[in-house]
């Protein structure tokens, strides 16, 4: 009960905050822009770890309800997707494990550099992710989804923002997904590296559950509604709710790279 009400303040701002970030997350990814701030706004004493511990435990839940109604109506990538998870969520340990020994401010340029050009590429490309290219998935595709998930776990594990949109881009762009059947890969991979985070904030109790719970279920809300709006309008939605993402995500980094 203490709990409760020592949350209660901030609560109609994040639960509304958790739903949006629930919808978007489900289509392209990204909701960790919207869910993070939401909770260092509301509650700035909290530890950082306590934070990320809060959103991940939210987040799972939506990402897990979004990932079974994509695979209930889409045509998975079950072979480069389950690898690319596998491989993300043990890399995402080690990326974990660096954070103590490399400056995260390194990897702010670069990350700039890197969603400029998949924003580019992607509106340049019209055509790009609209239909799904129909490949078949050898030997060579399965080395890359484990290359692939070992990337993006590390990444995630190591700083994270942008996870999901580079997931996203990277399965249309090297598996000829259409971006509907890369937002369902992308799904199971974020599955994948959620898990692997709580594994450690967990035990560690850097979860609050009374806002966590609460969150989650706004989350899986949102998620429910942002499926049902990738579903019916397909990928030329998830194409442009995608480079709205990226875009947001480009005005950030710089923000925090250069001013």
């Amino acid at each position: 009960m203490a709990e409760w009400l020592t949350l209660a303040g901030p609560f109609l701002f994040l639960l509304p905050a958790a739903f949006v970030a629930g919808l978007v997350d489900a289509v392209v990814g990204g909701g960790g822009l919207i869910q993070i701030p939401a909770l260092f706004a509301g509650y700035p004493q909290l530890a950082p770890a306590t934070i990320f511990g809060t959103n991940k435990m939210s987040s799972i839940c939506g990402t897990l309800s979004a990932t079974l109604r994509y695979v209930r109506q889409v045509r998975v990538p079950w072979r480069i997707a389950l690898l690319a998870a596998a491989a993300a969520f043990v890399f995402a340990f080690f990326g974990a494990m660096s954070v103590a020994l490399l400056p995260k401010e390194w990897a702010r340029p670069l990350i700039f550099v890197l969603l400029v050009a998949v924003a580019v590429y992607t509106f340049v490309r019209k055509d790009f992710g609209a239909e799904d290219m129909g490949l078949e998935h050898g030997n060579g595709h399965l080395a890359g989804a484990l290359l692939v998930g070992a990337g993006i776990g590390f990444y995630d594990g190591f700083f994270g923002p942008g996870t999901g949109s580079f997931l996203l881009f990277l399965f249309v762009r090297f598996f000829g997904l259409d971006f509907l059947r890369a937002t369902s890969a992308a799904k199971i991979v974020n599955l994948s590296t959620n898990a692997a985070a709580l594994l450690y904030f967990v035990p560690a109790g850097h979860v609050l559950w009374a806002l966590a719970l609460s969150m989650a279920l706004c989350n899986v809300l949102g998620a429910q509604l942002g499926t049902v709006l990738a579903l019916r309008h397909g990928s030329g939605f998830v194409r442009k709710l995608f480079l709205g993402v990226v875009v947001v995500l480009i005005a950030k980094f710089a923000w925090d790279t250069f001013v």
